[in-house]
């Protein structure tokens, strides 16, 4: 059995695809209500989250590239 994640870093990005989705539906929702502010937030905090994990990877990348 594959050992899971014991860190907040480590849980967020196994589960971050579904993060992004539950905040996008949050963010639909509440525009659909009319917090068009809030759902802006909530976006925000997805976006924020999508780049870190892809600055991330550039660097998994970069680090594994250089190492040959």
């Amino acid at each position: 059995m594959a050992e899971q994640p014991e860190s907040v870093a480590g849980i967020a990005e196994l589960y971050l695809g579904n993060i992004l989705y539950a905040l996008e539906r949050c963010a639909l929702a509440m525009a659909e209500e009319g917090k068009s502010s809030d759902a802006q937030f909530y976006r925000g905090i997805g976006r924020l989250l999508a780049e870190a994990h892809g600055r991330a990877r550039k660097g998994d990348a970069g680090s594994a590239s250089g190492a040959a």
